[in-house]
């Protein structure tokens, strides 16, 4: 369906509207789980698309970096069609009335969704975290024939668990490897892991995704089970950047020279082609005495895609690729990543020191020695020590300068576009890897002027 930015009334908006689900995505719903559990996989199997794209990634047939892609959801209405065969899951850029491969009678767009799929190794903690910040829901990966929870089953579930995600649906895939009496043992097994969790109620799903066994019944659970989230959409906007890219290829002639993408999430208002956009922090740099300064990027939305589909105006909800005037050396190899992109003089403040409530987890989540999952005790925060902190979807160091009963100053490695109330993730580092080990919320902290001038 056409989109028309004269004819667009932004109040008249809403994530269902046809004008925007038929071109882009209006829910995310995130893949989490631990290491070769099929996250991947059960992407491929609902939206068509590889989210393993690297070289590095391929070589070692794992996700590194987070992935990507979008789906729409289908369903047959006719009464004799009966659920889950009557839902269908196709790429983003099929048609809107596509008729279906069971009665061949048309279907009916119910939602179109946005994957981001997480990697499940340990040592990839931080960029798990930097995709849960846009999350609306999760698919949980459960591989049928391994014991359950492997360590970072447990550690992907208190981190979407501390990003307050309520909405969670726990699939037990490679069911096809194992016998019946297996299966439902460790069903039992995932019911008692995620008893007293945000996934206490989730639904369990048999799949097979390699064979595509029972994926209907995980679309029509997307479209039953999740609703859709309430969404703002006449607030200035502002998008979290997850992604960056130089779209350019070695050697391009200067006038074919195309400017920087910044890919991530809508949170709220709408972006149209033609908007004047800043970036913060931007720019930064760091003085001899240790000093941060920070310029903004002002440039121009050149166009904005949801996949192959090209858009007119964006909405919240959904990765979203922004074009722009952007130097691409400023955005080539994820650079932008965690930065906050908006119209000029409407983004929130950037800080350099915050001032936190925090909650620490009753132990270590994800550790695992000689086959064992070691529950070890986490130990208090102490003056001087040095944390990993997740604020959306930047990852940055920070030393904690003082603590005063639950409440701690960090001062951050580098500087973050972020506002009073937003949640964190905590990390430590234990046995050379960062570990999860509490949240905490920005109560106030001290920020960067930033100049007047454009970038």
């Amino acid at each position: 369906m056409k989109q028309d930015l004269d004819a667009l009334d932004v109040g008249q908006l809403n994530p269902l509207t046809p004008e925007v689900i038929s071109r882009q995505a209006t829910i995310n719903i995130g893949t989490i789980g631990h290491v070769a559990h099929g996250k991947s996989t059960v992407v491929r199997a609902i939206s068509g698309i590889q989210t393993v794209r690297f070289k590095s990634e391929k070589e070692r047939n794992i996700t590194i970096k987070l992935g990507y892609a979008n789906a729409k959801l289908y369903k047959c209405e006719d009464d004799e069609c009966e659920a889950p065969q009557a839902y269908v899951s196709f790429g983003s850029d099929k048609e809107d009335t596509p008729i279906s491969p069971c009665c061949k009678k048309p279907l009916t767009l119910k939602r179109h969704v946005s994957f981001v799929d997480c990697p499940g190794h340990d040592i990839l903690m931080a960029t798990m975290l930097n995709g849960a910040a846009v999350m609306d829901a999760a698919l949980l990966l459960v591989a049928g024939n391994e014991k359950c929870p492997q360590p970072q089953t447990s550690e992907h579930l208190a981190a979407v668990e501390i990003m307050r995600l309520k909405h969670i649906i726990i699939l037990q895939n490679k069911v096809e490897l194992i016998q019946e009496a297996q299966a439902t043992q460790q069903y039992d097994d995932i019911k008692a892991f995620v008893s007293g969790t945000a996934a206490d109620a989730a639904p369990i799903v048999p799949i097979s995704a390699v064979l595509k066994y029972n994926i209907d019944a995980v679309v029509e659970y997307l479209c039953t089970q999740i609703p859709v989230p309430v969404r703002d959409f006449t607030s200035k906007p502002q998008m979290i950047v997850i992604r960056s890219f130089d779209v350019n290829k070695p050697g391009e002639d200067v006038e074919n020279l195309k400017g920087g993408v910044a890919g991530g999430s809508i949170l709220k208002g709408v972006l149209r082609v033609g908007d004047e956009i800043e970036v913060r922090p931007g720019v930064v740099t760091k003085a001899a005495d240790g000093k941060h300064t920070c310029k903004p990027i002002r440039s121009r939305i050149l166009s904005l895609h949801a996949e192959n589909n090209d858009l007119q105006y964006a909405v919240p909800g959904g990765l979203i690729g922004v074009g722009t005037l952007i130097d691409p050396t400023l955005t080539r190899s994820d650079r932008l990543v965690g930065q906050v992109l908006g119209h000029p003089g409407f983004l929130p403040e950037v800080y350099i020191e915050i001032e936190i409530t925090f909650y620490l987890l009753r132990r270590l989540l994800g550790v695992k020695t000689e086959g064992q999952e070691k529950a070890g005790k986490v130990s208090k925060l102490k003056k001087g020590e040095f944390l990993m902190v997740n604020i959306g979807s930047t990852s940055s160091g920070g030393r904690v300068t003082g603590i005063k009963g639950e409440s701690a100053k960090v001062e951050l490695t580098q500087p973050v576009c972020t506002q009073v109330g937003d949640k964190i993730a905590l990390s430590r580092r234990v046995e050379k890897h960062w570990r999860l080990i509490g949240w905490g919320q920005i109560i106030k902290g001290r920020t960067l002027p930033m100049p007047d001038e454009e970038g």
